[in-house]
């Protein structure tokens, strides 16, 4: 018996396939090979043909299903993750109206502080835990201000899991997180934010059904099981979020918990059982995976979108491309803590929620053309990614996620000693990092939803710990120092 889990990504599409009594990926593939292309008409803006995820995902479970020699009829079930707050418009032939509008889109940020300012801060975080920002709700009032011919004819408005999960099932729904990620759910009244859909003039009917995170929430079409080479009625049982699967893939549920990933963007993740928000909205509040009416189970989320992909930048731009990411970690690791004074800031991926919206893009500070090489670049840079995560815990902090303990898996920023160790000893917390990652949460968490594995407990029961690093205290001062200075110059930068 199999499970199934597909990880739709801005980069990529990663697959996995899991034995559901063993918990072992049988095999596990991504595509395309490079980078996916994102479209960028005007500054700030970003955007996807959904059907690019589509085709995607069937090039990266062919190569699964090759590899693996399961025979489809041993798969029960498929879970989604995908990248958060993207819009997808379709009409009433599942058709998309225009290319989706995805998460790192800074188009609408305008629109949402009007929102806030016109319907009360107040309001809008005591009933969606943030201000309604650069999120899906505004980025479809921009489509709906500046392209009313496609918004007239759009039939449901959909998150990128959504889409997929219409392709394989030929059903378009959501859940209550999906709904809490655009900004269409209501906390307060545990329901559809009406409130916001008022203001922005939207008809309820645009928003798909809502079915539970964990459930049967649609079978595979005959159309798709054709395409996918997979067997009619298999059972499509979870989807999520990016961020709260990530979660859920290192099992992080209880309040309390916190997971974190280091890819194009980086992300630390906490769970808590009080209606918290912070009131800037530089930390955003969703509804996690197990959240319910009778429970509450929120993630707190804080994201920096330039984390991974200035990585990349340095070693395409800096290193040409001809060195590999292993040989940057360890010339950086020869460099001294604080990289000599140079400091790299990695906003330059689109507005930054941490700042209050701001996109002061990225920036080299205190260069000097006498001391400073490639070296100190790519460890100032892995710094710089490891501070703003250290300036955004500060303020989870502020709102009750004080963090001890992270859990990641071993992949992206979190195979660099340099970035954990700096991670590390700047907030005091030991990192655990594990053997998984978002396509395999996926699939354990369609085990969930399908009842296969009957508890958390049975479903992680193979999770298991690779590596620890703990907080260089030897080392605390220069690390501190390292981040005062870091600090220094990003309010020079913002203020």
């Amino acid at each position: 018996m199999y499970l199934l889990g597909f990880d739709i990504g801005s980069s990529s599409v990663k697959v996995s396939l899991i034995n559901a009594e063993s918990g072992s990926c049988e095999a596990s593939a991504f595509y395309p090979k490079q980078e996916m292309k994102i479209t960028a008409k005007e500054s700030g803006w970003a955007e996807q043909d959904p059907m690019l995820w589509w085709n995607n995902t069937k090039l990266a479970l062919a190569e699964v299903m090759n590899a693996a020699f399961v025979p489809a009829s041993e798969i029960k079930a498929i879970g989604i993750s995908y990248q958060m707050h993207g819009l997808v418009a379709v009409d009433k032939n599942h058709n998309p109206l225009r290319d989706a509008i995805i998460w790192c889109d800074s188009r609408a940020t305008g629109i949402g502080a009007k929102a806030l300012n016109e319907i009360g801060s107040d309001k809008c975080l005591a009933h969606l835990l943030n201000s309604p920002g650069n999120f899906t709700a505004s980025k479809l009032k921009w489509v709906k201000d500046n392209e009313p011919d496609i918004y007239n004819k759009i039939y449901k408005i959909m998150l990128p899991g959504d889409f997929i999960a219409m392709k394989l099932t030929g059903e378009i729904k959501t859940t209550i997180g999906g709904l809490s990620e655009g900004m269409f759910w209501d906390f307060k009244n545990n329901s559809v934010a009406k409130f916001l859909l008022d203001y922005y003039g939207f008809d309820e009917a645009l928003l798909p059904e809502i079915v539970p995170t964990f459930s049967i929430q649609g079978e595979l079409c005959e159309e798709a099981a054709k395409e996918l080479g997979l067997q009619k009625g298999t059972k499509i049982s979870y989807r999520a979020g990016d961020q709260p699967n990530n979660a859920l893939s290192l099992n992080v549920l209880n309040p309390g918990e916190i997971a974190a990933t280091g890819g194009t963007s980086g992300v630390v993740y906490g769970v808590s059982e009080e209606i918290k928000y912070d009131p800037l909205s530089r930390v955003n509040t969703f509804a996690h995976v197990n959240h319910t009416h009778e429970l509450n189970r929120l993630g707190i989320l804080l994201c920096i979108n330039g984390t991974g992909i200035l990585n990349s930048w340095l070693n395409k731009q800096v290193g040409g491309g001809a060195t590999k990411y292993p040989e940057m970690d360890r010339i950086a690791a020869d460099i001294p803590i604080g990289s000599e004074g140079l400091s790299i800031m990695p906003f330059g991926n689109g507005a930054e929620r941490v700042l209050q919206n701001q996109n002061p893009g990225a920036a080299v500070m205190n260069l000097n053309f006498n001391i400073h090489k490639s070296a100190h670049l790519y460890r100032a840079g892995q710094e710089g990614i490891a501070f703003s995560f250290k300036y955004g815990m500060d303020i989870m902090k502020t709102i009750g996620i004080d963090c001890k303990v992270i859990r990641a898996g071993k992949a992206n920023m979190f195979f660099s000693p340099v970035f954990r160790n700096t991670l590390a000893t700047t907030t005091g917390a030991a990192i655990e990092l594990f053997n998984t990652d978002g396509s395999v949460g996926a699939a354990r968490g369609a085990g969930m939803g399908a009842g296969i594995y009957k508890t958390p407990e049975e479903a992680f029961a193979t999770l298991k710990k690779v590596e620890v690093t703990e907080p260089d205290t030897a080392n605390q001062q220069a690390y501190d120092d390292a981040y005062g200075a870091w600090k220094e110059n990003l309010e020079k930068l913002t203020k």
